[in-house]
């Protein structure tokens, strides 16, 4: 999510069309859906994703090389942050003008999904390899039985530290997997040392993935089976309080946050540590410009519990208004499953979620650290969550906009736990 506040565009023309010979789906629908395509035709292609510039430039260098196989398929590329990218969504979904390909997130899989906006994949198994993907995977684009997104990887909720902050600072990594009272401390050790200049970490609590963990320790989820919430007024108002010393000099301040955004504190060199999902390395690496970065369990108060999940939320998904459909249906299949796709992007989309995608990624160096990160909490994953309720996407927005006025001192945790739940009650009726 800390992405680039600029909106950069790439327009790549394609001219005569390539072999399909790496995509042959399972038989079936996709002979209806293929019905009058014309693979040399001339179309032109619009796909959008959030993220910072080195996403964007491995982006470019995927159209490129689908720009060999398809030549005469023009795409033109966006990008945004994570928020902007939203609203502009919403927009276009009121309008009708829906891009064609575009980076989903299994957070509004409901909302667009029910709303009739995505389009069915499953018809052109033609275009798509749905064989490359494990069942639990293709689940997490899945409502109902019908496919409407893919998933690019998986990750894991981790605790991110700069090495070279940590090294100047003279303090040792934190170890990971210990209680939050232990991380905290370690925080505070790095705020000491950085005198000013590098803080610990930010307040993790701002973040909606640090209450679904502690909720999944207890054998909860953030919502339910039937789409509502699965915690109560209390247990938030535990939750943000649980921060209240650390945010009174431990971790970076918000006013100074709110002066680099979009860039985190961490991508900013404000901050030592940040928790986010473990494909954020890359951006990292490019944000803050480290030289290595250390990737560790993050706390729990049990160690024995299954917290953590595969977290395939980064998906790529079509518009039912699309005029191209077969076209669309190529490119993403080039997107989530081709050899090029594994090398361009590692694991900075998520650990590869599809076979053909990993042949193609070589696991070294960060996407290494990837690996190995999720293969050392492999006890700690548990069953995914269920699918997000409809809204869930504003509602981890608003959860997110909340714990920064909290930080900035510009609400109380009672009202904001008020204005949360006030929400949430529009939202999910």
């Amino acid at each position: 999510m800390a992405g680039a506040g600029v909106l950069a565009t790439a327009a790549l023309v394609l001219s005569a069309c390539g072999s399909d010979d790496s995509n042959d789906g399972d038989a079936g629908g996709g002979d209806s859906a293929a019905q009058g395509f014309d693979p040399n035709e001339e179309v032109t292609l619009n796909f959008t994703w959030w993220g910072n510039d080195d996403r964007a430039e491995r982006y470019n260098q995927l159209i490129e090389a689908f720009n060999e196989e398809y030549p005469n398929i023009t795409i033109n590329g966006t990008f945004t942050d994570f928020p902007a990218y939203w609203e502009k969504r919403q927009t276009e979904a009121a309008g009708g003008g829906l891009p064609d390909v575009w980076q989903f997130s299994d957070s509004y899989l409901r909302q667009y999904g029910e709303s009739d906006l995505l389009l069915d994949l499953g018809p052109y198994d033609e275009h798509i390899d749905f064989s490359a993907f494990d069942d639990g995977l293709l689940q997490t684009g899945q409502l109902e039985g019908t496919q409407y997104s893919l998933p690019t990887g998986y990750s894991a909720w981790a605790v991110f530290q700069n090495d070279d902050l940590l090294t100047e600072l003279g303090v040792e990594p934190y170890e990971g997997g210990t209680d939050h009272a232990t991380y905290v401390d370690w925080m505070a050790d790095v705020t000491d040392a950085g005198d000013g200049s590098v803080y610990g970490g930010s307040d993790y609590t701002q973040r909606i993935q640090g209450l679904e963990i502690i909720l999944r320790q207890q054998g909860k989820n953030l919502y339910t089976e039937d789409g509502q919430l699965g915690f109560t007024e209390d247990e938030l108002r535990d939750y943000w309080n649980s921060t209240a010393d650390v945010r009174d000099g431990v971790t970076v301040p918000q006013s100074q946050l709110e002066e680099i955004m979009p860039i985190s504190g961490f991508g900013g060199n404000l901050t030592a540590s940040e928790m986010s999902w473990s494909n954020f390395i890359g951006g990292y690496l490019a944000d803050s410009g480290a030289s290595s970065i250390t990737i560790a369990a993050p706390p729990t108060e049990n160690p024995d519990a299954k917290d953590l999940y595969r977290q395939a939320g980064l998906q790529m998904a079509i518009s039912k208004s699309t005029e191209h459909p077969e076209a669309a249906a190529l490119f993403l299949d080039f997107v989530v499953n081709s050899e090029q796709a594994g090398e361009i992007f590692g694991t900075t989309l998520g650990f590869p979620a599809s076979s053909t995608k990993l042949a193609g990624a070589t696991l070294e160096g960060p996407d290494a650290q990837v690996a190995d990160y999720l293969d050392s909490v492999a006890d700690r994953i548990g069953d995914a969550p269920p699918v997000p309720v409809d809204g869930y996407g504003s509602l981890e927005q608003t959860f997110w906009d909340l714990g920064k006025a909290i930080g900035l001192g510009a609400i109380s945790v009672d009202d904001a736990v008020r204005d949360f739940f006030d929400e949430a009650s529009v939202v999910l009726g």
